[in-house]
């Protein structure tokens, strides 16, 4: 993984560039969004906005990804003639569903999209192609794929179907050593329920949330950064164990292997 972002990541209608340089310095990343965010009407106008910020030296390379439109959709093509215009690299392909979904992407850096049910039951082939950088999951285009009507519980926890993938995308990724991306908290005023999902996130092993809207980035950017007691332990266990990292007691707990592995993860996310 040698593009290691920071976990606030925000979405950003591509046809909005007002709204572009705001949520740059908001957010550690932006996603333009040239899908979902943006009416069919408005597209190619949301494209040649794109193409100004980079014209204009005012797109981040380094900190934007850039939401295309599904392979084989009616708006991909085009899509692609903006990526060849532009040079834009990093990229998230909406609605993955096979690595032959790459065909046309080969030489960019590419965050699939996996939120169909297709795409969930071929993530681990997805996680395979070179131009894989990272793996995303989405909840309520798979459920509405699934032709459920609804995503969440009452009390606003996952079903089933959508824990399932989720843990499946999160696997696919890890194994390959690529980002992995928790879905967004659709329900942006509630911030308990945001940051409730951004510790199980953080727990299981995500690099990033994205929010839809900016009051969630620094709930997300607080969630993803150890409390000073995790990172106090993590170092003090690390310090005692020195190289001699065996199976031993610590504070009146076993430690073993993935112990101090969990140790390490913990100062690596406070860096």
């Amino acid at each position: 993984m040698t593009w290691a972002p920071r976990p606030a990541w925000l979405f950003c209608p591509a046809d909005r560039p007002d709204r572009y340089v705001k949520a740059l310095d908001r957010s550690d990343v932006v996603v333009l969004d040239l899908e979902d965010a943006v009416a069919a009407a408005a597209k190619q106008a949301a494209r040649d906005a794109v193409a100004a910020l980079v014209r204009d030296g005012r797109y981040d390379a380094d900190r934007t990804v850039l939401r295309i439109n599904a392979a084989g959709s009616p708006d991909h093509a085009a899509d692609l003639l903006l990526l060849e215009r532009t040079g834009i690299l990093r990229v998230m392909l909406a609605k993955t569903e096979q690595p032959e979904d790459f065909d046309r992407l080969r030489d960019r850096a590419v965050i699939a999209l996996i939120e169909s049910p297709l795409g969930v039951e071929q993530c681990s082939e997805i996680s395979r192609a070179p131009a894989v950088i990272g793996l995303m999951w989405g909840a309520d285009d798979l459920i509405a794929g699934l032709g459920g009507t609804a995503s969440r519980r009452a009390d606003g926890t996952y079903r089933d179907a959508p824990r399932y993938a989720r843990s499946r995308v999160l696997i696919a990724a890890k194994s390959r050593n690529l980002l992995a991306i928790d879905a967004v908290y659709m329900g942006f005023s509630d911030l308990d329920g945001l940051r409730a999902e951004c510790e199980d996130a953080v727990a299981v092993g995500f690099d990033a949330t994205i929010a839809i809207h900016p009051s969630q980035v620094d709930i997300i950017r607080d969630t993803y950064a150890p409390a000073a007691d995790r990172v106090d332990w993590a170092t003090r266990l690390l310090a005692a164990a020195g190289n001699e990292r065996g199976v031993t007691t610590f504070e009146g707990r076993m430690v073993d292997g993935p112990i101090y592995a969990q140790a390490e993860q913990i100062l690596r996310r406070a860096r």
